[in-house]
């Protein structure tokens, strides 16, 4: 995926493939997704509901709110044409899926994605982070003097983020082999 509007795109098609929902619950659900620090508005969720579904990947339907309001909400579902997007979404596979903004939406969405692709994605990833770590050893080797020791300690929490998400892609590429 190359950009961030895409990566929401396909999180979004992939929650509407499960089951139609309104935006509230979009919102909730991809946060689940994207994690609670990738800050999603109402203001960028609802323009690319409307972009897409000016361009036929989903359709809105007013439903009543139920109880004793008499207001409506919009519920989006996905369309034919979406579901073939998501399709073709789920068996592209670049660079850009194994980055720290894309993975764990493809992650998210990986039942119907190829074991083939699972693969590449899992294997992409797990070469990014041993480069990342790498980088963070010889940071931490080399500077760790005379370094502000907070600095310093946040390289260490981030070089054993990457070793223990490394331990975790190794398990889940091993995993992915042998079925």
């Amino acid at each position: 995926m190359r950009s961030r509007s895409e990566s929401l795109e396909f999180a979004l098609l992939g929650l509407l493939s499960q089951d139609p929902l309104h935006g509230y619950e979009l919102r909730k659900r991809l946060r689940t997704i994207f994690g609670p620090f990738r800050a999603l508005s109402f203001s960028v969720l609802y323009p690319q509901l409307r972009r897409m579904t000016e361009v036929g990947l989903v359709e809105q339907e007013e439903v009543p709110k139920g109880g004793r309001s008499k207001r409506t909400r919009l519920v989006y579902s996905i369309t034919r044409k979406g579901r073939e997007r998501f399709d073709q979404l789920t068996e592209q596979v670049s660079p850009s899926a194994w980055e720290d903004d894309n993975f764990e939406v493809h992650v998210a969405f990986f039942s119907p994605t190829s074991k083939r692709n699972r693969l590449r994605i899992l294997e992409g990833r797990l070469r990014r982070l041993q480069e990342r770590a790498d980088i963070l050893r010889a940071d931490l080797d080399r500077s760790a003097v005379g370094l502000d020791k907070y600095l310093v300690e946040w390289r260490r929490h981030s070089l054993e983020t990457a070793e223990r998400e490394i331990a975790w892609l190794e398990e889940m590429i091993n995993s992915e082999r042998k079925s």
